[in-house]
């Protein structure tokens, strides 16, 4: 499967680790060629093209990823000409180029026009030819909506009026590829998938979540599956309970007005946090292929319990960010940011308690939670074991033992941490906890590509393992749908905490109900 990461039985071992790992063959795949295609990216002049495809793109085309029979046309309302969209683009080159990149920018066209415009897309036809003609690339095609989601099922069905949903005569393929939100609810989700169904079949469509492009979140299936020591554990017969955390030092900047339209709930929950859960709890897959791997992942979703709205409101809290210090420095209120309403109702944060309903996971508490302006930035899973039936030193001398845990942690600093019960040095016998670390930094030095690095070559590639299935979609809004509902009646009452901190206090009394507590990265 080309979404994971390859890992040697043999080379160097890193000494702060423990570790060991082939580094010279650090990951393959990324050195792989895609057939020959055109790429062609809608909203070109944004912010997210700017930010992340392109400059993907252009790690790419260093690596050898890409070559000669690769060819890119971007479409955007932007009155640009092809030499102020190439000269964008190389300006966007690698700090390390060997000038690949460059060279490939001297072929790009651009097309300026709308998107629901004959004319834009019968422009964007013409070219193509030109580059099937010209530069090789066989009448493949991928087409990346980074557009407004409004504009999704519009391109789709101006590309299908006009022939593009088709691979051009002697290609094989032509693919759709969408970045989330994929809706705002249940309803506005099934009813995008059914304008882009109109124009592309669904194994054309290509779902895209960065968050599935990180090495530790494809790591999961790794951790579990080619390591005979943690499957057997991984149940509910050893884990005490679950938790995600998804937090963020940042506050919503420039994005005011956005956040208002989305909250913590649609904007983080339903997507990444549904898919990172679904990976660490569901079930082993028949194949690792792309329909083995996303079945599973169904399934799991389908196995959470759906609280009704009564429900909800007893096991959720929101929360919403209120002037305060963080690293040192004061940082305003969620209410206080550009274009945001003073009187605003919107949640920056959201904790939930789940419960999986199937043989693996019954009983065993799920605890989910992510925020603005906390403390640090940080994304993980941790396993939390239960502890051992009995102690025979107890008191003071095990006062430093916590539970077991393996977490992994997905961002900033990717890599796997195991923490578990050790003697202190000394005459008495007392334990405490300790860690054992793995970065993926230090043991692949260099050697960690970017999520859209991934998504993008496994998207061109044919690869949908990292990609989100529509029913997929689907089940994580059937989830969220209850809480939606919620919120909209005012329910729970909105809690408020300090930026800085780690969340209002009622989050602390959510986990703490159960006996627990949340581990603080």
């Amino acid at each position: 499967m080309a979404g994971l990461a390859s890992v040697g039985s043999g080379g160097d071992t890193s000494p702060s680790t423990g570790f060991t790992a082939t580094v010279h063959d650090i990951d393959p795949d990324l050195g792989r060629r895609p057939e020959p295609l055109a790429l062609v990216i809608f909203g070109a002049s944004g912010d997210l093209a700017h930010r992340k495809i392109l400059p993907a793109l252009a790690q790419l085309v260093e690596r050898g990823s890409l070559n000669d029979q690769f060819a890119l046309v971007g479409v955007a309302r932007s009155d640009w000409t092809d030499e102020e969209f190439r000269e964008m683009c190389r300006k966007l080159a690698p700090p390390s180029s060997n000038g690949a990149w460059n060279r490939l920018v001297d072929r790009f066209r651009y097309v300026a026009g709308d998107y629901g415009d004959d004319a834009t897309f019968g422009r964007l036809a013409e070219i193509l030819d030109g580059f099937d003609a010209e530069s090789g690339t066989a009448g493949n095609r991928v087409y990346y909506l980074a557009t407004i989601p409004a504009l999704f099922g519009a391109v789709a069905g101006s590309l299908a009026k006009h022939g593009c949903n088709r691979p051009a005569p002697g290609g094989d393929f032509a693919r759709l590829v969408v970045e989330k939100p994929f809706g705002s609810d249940l309803a506005s989700a099934k009813d995008l998938d059914a304008s882009l169904h109109e124009a592309f079949r669904e194994d054309q469509i290509f779902r895209i979540d960065h968050y599935m492009g990180k090495e530790t979140v494809q790591n999961v299936l790794a951790l579990r599956f080619a390591n005979s020591i943690f499957e057997p554990i991984w149940n509910r017969r050893y884990v005490d309970h679950v938790q995600v955390t998804v937090a963020e030092s940042l506050g919503v900047e420039h994005r005011g007005g956005f956040y208002e339209t989305a909250g913590a709930l649609r904007d983080i929950v339903q997507n990444h946090v549904m898919q990172v859960l679904s990976l660490t709890l569901m079930e082993p897959p028949s194949s690792m292929d792309a329909d083995g791997i996303r079945d599973e992942k169904v399934k799991l979703l389908r196995s959470v319990l759906i609280p009704d709205t009564d429900e909800a409101v007893n096991n959720v809290v929101r929360g919403q960010y209120q002037r305060g210090t963080l690293h040192g420095e004061d940082v305003p209120g969620y209410r206080e940011e550009d274009g945001v309403s003073p009187s605003s109702q919107t949640e920056t944060y959201v904790a939930m308690h789940l419960l999986v309903d199937n043989w693996r996971w019954a009983g065993v508490p799920i605890y989910v939670r992510t925020g603005k302006r906390l403390a640090d930035r940080a994304t993980e899973v941790s396993m939390v074991f239960q502890r051992p039936p009995h102690l025979p030193f107890a008191g003071k001398l095990a006062r430093d033992l916590r539970p077991d845990t393996l977490t992994l942690r997905i961002q900033p600093d990717e890599g796997i941490a195991l923490s578990f019960g050790a003697k202190v040095p000394g005459p008495a016998f007392r334990v405490r906890s300790v860690a054992m670390d793995f970065s993926y930094a230090e043991a692949f030095p260099g050697g960690t590509a970017d999520a859209y690095e991934r998504l993008l070559l496994d998207a061109m590639s044919g690869d949908a393992t990292l990609f989100i299935r529509s029913d997929e979609v689907d089940q994580a809004w059937e989830i969220v749908a209850p809480i939606q509902q919620a919120f909209l009646e005012g329910e729970p009452p909105l809690a408020h905490y300090r930026a800085g901190g780690w969340g209002p206090i009622e989050a602390d009394r959510l986990i703490e109900g159960g006996g627990r507590q949340w581990r603080n990265p």
